[in-house]
């Protein structure tokens, strides 16, 4: 079963698509919204699997709030509204489906099989969508904690003792997908293979790596299995998949692991950082930017403390001083920068320079 969250200002409208949601046996919708800041409170409150989202809404309006859910909070959401000019515009804002709203009583029923129609096509998405447990679990079981998974339980330390291949790789969380546009806009090709572990929902991941791509001279793509790891690329991890380095003769190939979440993350930045730290060492520049949580912190720590270069964004410039922070409190950080002063420190640490 699927909970949605249904955000629109009319009552009347509300009433319809909850009722069609709910006619629909694998969605249930568990609350609905008036408006965007009515419906930021009760997706942290209810953490829905999907939202459905209307564009003309009081307050902000619902392409404005479209973007900010994708910066902030990636996950499914439908746009049904009247305004169907913008349909294709939708789907460049983070929106995964469009339904038009039914102009007079006779197009309702074409409305409802359009409902049913898009919500049922999107299940397959969703399966892959990291699901979080709804409120009705947490009510019944508020005793239950779930269990952090470190990252020795996925991948051993055995840190490199010679440097091998140069690289970069890039932890992420909320925030990150604007972030990290910002950075990729100002990288050139020239420089060494990029590995990024983005917190973000599957189905999301492979459309945000054209998205880097299509905003960078950098050729970048959701990572698949056994890639060969080249110069001016990089390889985003996918969001239900951990994303790690393996040499191979005297290649390094990205090597994808279907295992437990790490610091409550599948792709984990730890676990990331942690396979660069025991392939390539003090060869490699890890980042370490905007985040909610403490992901990435252990392996950072390995990284720094074996002689690679490691870098945090720093609490002015980031959405969520989080991840940062806590590297930072680690003594796993030898710079703190600017988001816009990350590239330039990418582009030095290509040319050699570590300052």
């Amino acid at each position: 079963m699927y909970t949605v969250l249904v955000i629109d200002d009319s009552a009347s409208m509300r009433r319809i698509i909850k009722d069609i949601i709910n006619s629909i046996d694998e969605f249930e919708v568990i609350c609905v919204a008036t408006d965007a800041y009515d419906a930021r409170e009760k997706i942290k409150e209810y953490e829905p699997d999907l939202v459905t989202i209307d564009i003309n809404m009081p307050k902000m309006d619902g392409v404005t709030f479209l973007r900010n859910l994708m910066r902030l909070h990636p996950m499914p959401a439908v746009v049904i509204s009247g305004e169907g000019v913008r349909g294709n515009d939708i789907f460049d804002d983070g929106a995964v489906g469009f339904i038009a709203k039914p102009e007079n009583a006779q197009s309702l029923q074409s409305f409802q099989n359009r409902v049913k129609d898009t919500l049922l096509n999107l299940t397959f998405l969703l399966k892959r969508y990291t699901l979080k447990k709804p409120l009705a679990l947490k009510k019944y079981f508020p005793q239950t904690i779930e269990y952090k998974v470190h990252p020795d339980e996925v991948i051993p330390s055995k840190p490199a003792i010679l440097p091998g291949m140069k690289l970069i790789v890039i932890g992420s969380s909320t925030g990150g997908v604007e972030s990290l546009l910002r950075v990729f806009r100002k990288l050139p090709n020239t420089l060494p293979p990029i590995l990024i572990a983005q917190h973000i929902p599957y189905g999301f991941s492979n459309s945000f790596a054209h998205r880097l791509n299509d905003n960078s001279e950098v050729i970048v793509c959701e990572a698949k299995d056994d890639m060969l790891l080249e110069i001016g690329h990089a390889y985003l991890a996918p969001g239900n998949m951990h994303l790690t380095i393996e040499k191979v003769g005297n290649d390094y190939r990205t090597r994808l692991l279907d295992t437990k979440k790490v610091s409550q993350h599948k792709p984990s930045v730890d676990v990331l950082f942690r396979s660069a730290n025991n392939n390539v060492g003090s060869a490699a520049m890890a980042i370490m930017m905007t985040g909610m949580g403490d992901d990435g912190t252990i392996a950072m720590k390995e990284l720094h403390d074996n002689g690679a270069y490691t870098i945090a964004q720093n609490e002015e410039s980031c959405v969520v001083f989080g991840m940062p922070k806590k590297a930072i409190q680690a003594g796993a950080v030898k710079v703190i920068v600017h988001l816009d002063e990350i590239a330039d420190y990418m582009i030095r640490f290509s040319r050699g320079r570590r300052k």
